[in-house]
């Protein structure tokens, strides 16, 4: 017969192996996730030129992901709640960046024409296109100034003018970029007036940019339109789940309430994309 102290001591080794495969896994995911997430948040920053130590990303980030939702459970007692704020969190980084990088790159779009005029202005005054690139790092704001002023940077340490051009169609992945980088890679190549060729890509660039600033305000009424169908049935659920509890519990807790639930998410779905495709016009 096994005496009761042998189980106990059988049951609390079991315990601890499993303890100690589990904190090892958590571990090894810990130092996976610190890894990659200063990897990308080193290569994000500098890409915006905004030079911030990954480390100290990364403690703020796990700070943010174990204060925030003990905050959000010790306010709401629920959870769910915690859960969904530590989900926020974890998206919100990736998001942030990507927000920022659009914005940078339409603001590199737009500053582009008053760019290829000025060097257009320089050329025909009798500069060459280093000292009218030059010119642009004085006078032009970021991020064009800083995009060119790296550029300067690979000419001056021997780097080839067209490597130097590909690396910056590399940061700025535009097709305004493209067609003034083809530009400036022709004319070192086979010659002719590269001045009047940009003023002329200056032009074009700039009746581009009205367009779809037309483009944007006729369809920015159907993209709202878009948002508020979409979070409407979600806010009446809410507000309905307040005014109503006993009514809209149901919804929650019975096989046809959460029939109808899934259908209502998935024709959600579908309306924002319908609302988005409808929308969304490439130029």
């Amino acid at each position: 017969m096994i005496s009761w102290l042998s189980i106990q001591i059988l049951v609390l080794l079991s315990v601890s192996i499993l303890v100690y495969v589990i904190m090892s896994q958590i571990q090894v995911f810990f130092a996976d996730y610190k890894n990659t997430f200063q990897e990308a948040a080193d290569v994000n920053m500098s890409d915006m030129f905004m030079f911030v130590e990954p480390s100290k990303l990364f403690l703020y980030n796990i700070g943010a992901l174990i204060i925030v939702p003990l905050v959000f459970y010790v306010l709401t007692g629920d959870i769910l709640i915690a859960i969904g704020a530590f989900t926020a969190l974890l998206i919100l980084p990736p998001t942030m960046y990507k927000i920022m990088r659009n914005n940078r790159l339409k603001k590199f779009e737009l500053q582009l024409p008053d760019t290829l005029l000025m060097i257009t202005g320089a050329l025909k005054a009798g500069a060459s296109l280093n000292m009218a690139m030059e010119s642009i790092v004085r006078e032009s704001p970021a991020p064009m100034s800083q995009e060119i002023t790296l550029l300067m940077r690979q000419q001056r340490l021997g780097v080839e003018f067209s490597k130097s051009l590909d690396t910056l169609e590399e940061r700025v992945p535009i097709q305004s970029v493209f067609m003034f980088v083809a530009a400036l890679k022709i004319s070192r190549e086979i010659g002719g007036n590269l001045g009047e060729t940009l003023g002329t890509l200056a032009e074009t660039l700039r009746r581009k940019i009205t367009m779809e600033g037309k483009i944007d305000s006729l369809t920015g009424q159907g993209k709202m339109q878009g948002w508020v169908m979409s979070a409407l049935p979600i806010f009446l659920a809410v507000l309905l789940s307040y005014i109503e509890p006993e009514n809209m519990q149901k919804l929650y807790t019975t096989t046809s309430g959460f029939i109808v639930l899934a259908i209502v998410i998935v024709m959600e779905i579908l309306g924002y994309v319908f609302i988005k495709k409808v929308t969304t016009i490439d130029v």
